[in-house]
């Protein structure tokens, strides 16, 4: 039903009820005066500020180099301007859009480290700096949050992959994808502890990780860093770098999803569980991880003298009595059949057994075996002669492997040794 409405000098408050037919168009309205109900001091109507400036771009942006900080929260005091982003305040800061996105923040005292994919910088919080005559730095307290940015030296960030951030005291560690590198940031900047003796691993498995994820941790317990590369395409890799000795120590069957410290438990997440590490041995066998046994193993390499041919002859250790040789094998080809655990003879039958068995012997608390060539030697045949054993080559690489089923005791293994002499073809 349309309604007539009289041209009368109607403000838009009576224009809106006579459109939506709450008052009779019959009654005339006039305007009067500016006051609400013509009362003493009432509200008094008028024009509402208006906008000189609009953007007809709606859409939500990105900016992926800006940090934005908000009110101050102050749970004591119950001050929360957590929702508050003044736009006439200077509550922005930027940092180098050519160097990537902002992948991670981290505050450590009165600083603030920013992990950008290609840059690694830091900012003063709660204090700025001037520069004197030199180019020095002086820092001088302000009202600001952030302050001045300053950039680490060095071409390197954190890529894609702020997951692979871990802290311990003042270290920081963390991925480089792009230039194929594990870096520690510390007072003395950042140093790529991926070079020490695993410069081409990391390069070809960070190369490779393919849209993966590298997931890092700090190990309070063994006091390392725990890096596990979970490549969508390849196997895991997951190992541990030791800052005692500045080296990769040890490498690992399982993969996890996270990684983390509480107190002095290791623990790490996988398939929606949490699982503790280092428990007590008597209690659950070592080796195992996320319900599955494995085995530890040792690959060694024989060098000594690289440029004389060599005829290794035996292999030795010291250790645990459940170690066994999976392989060995000789820069010329030669391969030695596989040398069983040690096993302890009970009777002077069992004696005399072993003494045609490829086992370990132990004497003085250290462990004996031939090396019976199997390129010459079908595998197990026991051949008399002082040269029925040995494998010749410029060098030899052995796999020592141990069982971890036993509730009881370590698997340690302290030192491999060969005997060997000089040889020619």
């Amino acid at each position: 039903m349309a309604v007539t409405i009289p041209v009368k000098y109607y403000n838009t408050y009576i224009l809106k009820k006579l459109v939506e037919g709450d008052i009779s168009p019959s009654y005339n309205w006039y305007i009067e005066e500016a006051r609400i109900k013509g009362g003493y001091n009432n509200v008094q109507t008028g024009l509402a500020p208006r906008a000189f400036i609009r953007s007809d771009n709606t859409r939500q942006q990105v900016l992926g180099n800006s940090i934005t900080y908000s009110g101050v929260l102050n749970s004591r005091t119950g001050v929360n301007e957590s929702n508050q982003f003044p736009s006439g305040q200077d509550i922005t800061r930027g940092v180098d859009p050519g160097e990537g996105t902002i992948q991670k923040l981290y505050a450590e005292d009165t600083n603030l480290i920013i992990f950008q994919e290609n840059k690694v910088n830091r900012a003063l919080i709660d204090k700025d700096a001037i520069y004197s005559q030199e180019g020095q730095p002086i820092q001088t307290a302000s009202n600001v949050v952030i302050g001045a940015i300053t950039p680490y030296a060095g071409e390197f960030g954190i890529s894609k992959n702020p997951e692979s951030f871990a802290v311990y005291g003042y270290q920081k560690y963390f991925t480089d994808v792009n230039q194929g590198a594990v870096l520690r940031l510390s007072r003395d900047g950042i140093t790529e502890i991926s070079s020490y003796g695993m410069y081409d691993f990391f390069r070809d498995k960070l190369n490779n990780l393919s849209g993966g994820r590298a997931i890092g941790g700090w190990d309070v317990h063994n006091k390392c860093y725990t890096l596990s590369l979970d490549s969508t395409t390849n196997a895991t890799e997951t190992l541990s770098f030791d800052e005692q000795i500045n080296g990769w120590t040890s490498r690992y069957s399982y993969s996890p999803s996270d990684i983390f410290s509480v107190q002095s438990e290791f623990f790490s997440t996988n398939n929606g569980g949490i699982w503790r590490h280092y428990q007590n041995p008597n209690v659950t066998p070592r080796g195992n991880f996320y319900g599955v046994q494995y085995d530890s193993s040792v690959t060694t390499i024989f060098n000594a003298n690289p440029s004389v041919i060599k005829n290794f002859q035996t292999i030795n250790y010291e250790g645990a009595g459940n170690w066994a040789l999976t392989s060995m094998s000789a820069s010329s080809g030669d391969t030695a059949n596989f040398v069983n655990v040690y096993s302890l003879a009970t009777s002077l039958a069992d004696l005399d057994d072993q003494l045609f068995e490829n086992k370990f012997k132990k004497k003085e608390d250290k462990y004996f075996a031939n090396l019976i060539n199997t390129s010459q030697y079908e595998s197990g045949e026991v051949v008399f002669g002082k040269d029925v054993s040995g494998i010749k080559g410029f060098t030899a690489t052995a796999l020592f492997t141990a069982t971890n089923t036993a509730l009881t005791g370590t698997n340690e293994l302290f030192a491999v040794s060969s005997n060997y002499k000089e040889s020619s073809y």
